[in-house]
């Protein structure tokens, strides 16, 4: 207490100072107008502006949350789409979806781990077998296809990444409609290999690349990504198609597990007519 007494009286002719300026400052302020207006706009000018930055900064942490909450929507959205239905035997109505007549089902996930620069990479997702989730799942994120499902723990999983040369992907071109396998060559994170279109069919840069819809992992239509490069392999009578891939595997956050509700059931008539 004696310090700051001793401070106050070392420094008075200053604080006398202040307080004046103040006392004047009101003065002026108060009983001119033209300066009264000046500082209204001023400080209004100065508050919106220490307003804006306090909102950008709390937009920048509300992200994360705004991002989870994106995700959720986005799979429930992805459940309602027309082509995730089916018809029964007895035409489901319009304006009723029962759970009879969803064909997929999406969970969001966030990606908590991942690697692109080995052959055989793989992805961590914060979400497992308490949540619904299954080995062979497909994984996709917004902007296309992501891997496959591998092991399962009850809170995590782990998914083969299309950036691993042991995956295989059934896919398609978008304009003619010709499939074929599409795989990782190792090489760039950036591009993959489609094979097996054949000689006939019509292919172009830039066009796009899809899930065919022919295996249980995935609906048809999926991006996998598009035309970058292509050469025809004159010995086999099949196109070699460079694929640049939609997703950008080192900035991947947010994904979404794919569920075929008959899944089980197509895989068990199909082992029986390959053991025929």
């Amino acid at each position: 207490m004696r310090n700051f007494i001793r401070f106050i009286i070392r420094y008075h002719l200053f604080f006398l100072f202040l307080l004046f300026e103040t006392i004047s400052f009101y003065l002026l302020v108060n009983y001119n107008h033209y300066h009264n207006q000046t500082f209204v706009n001023s400080s209004s000018k100065f508050a919106a502006s220490v307003l804006e930055i306090s909102g950008n900064f709390t937009d920048y942490f509300s992200l994360k949350r705004a991002n989870e909450e994106l995700s959720r929507e986005n799979a429930f959205l992805r459940t309602q789409l027309p082509e995730n239905t089916y018809r029964l035997n007895e035409p489901v109505p319009e304006n009723r979806q029962t759970a009879d007549s969803i064909q997929y089902l999406y969970r969001p996930a966030k990606v908590i781990n991942s690697s692109v620069n080995k052959f055989h990479n793989y992805i961590t997702i914060n979400k497992g077998s308490k949540q619904g989730i299954r080995p062979e799942m497909g994984v996709i994120s917004a902007r296309g296809l992501v891997g496959v499902v591998r092991h399962v723990s009850p809170n995590y999983a782990t998914v083969i990444s299309l950036l691993n040369t042991q995956l295989k992907i059934s896919a398609r071109l978008r304009e003619s409609n010709h499939f074929g396998s599409l795989e990782w060559d190792g090489n760039s994170y950036q591009h993959a290999i489609l094979n097996e279109i054949p000689a006939h069919a019509k292919v172009s840069v830039g066009d796009a690349v899809v899930t065919s819809g022919y295996s249980a992992l995935f609906p048809e239509g999926i991006l996998i990504g598009t035309i970058d490069d292509f050469e025809l392999n004159q010995g086999e009578g099949f196109y070699v198609i460079r694929v640049k891939l939609s997703i950008d595997f080192k900035s991947l956050t947010y994904v979404e597990t794919v569920e075929k509700i008959t899944r089980d059931e197509q895989q068990e008539l199909e082992k029986l007519t390959n053991n025929d």
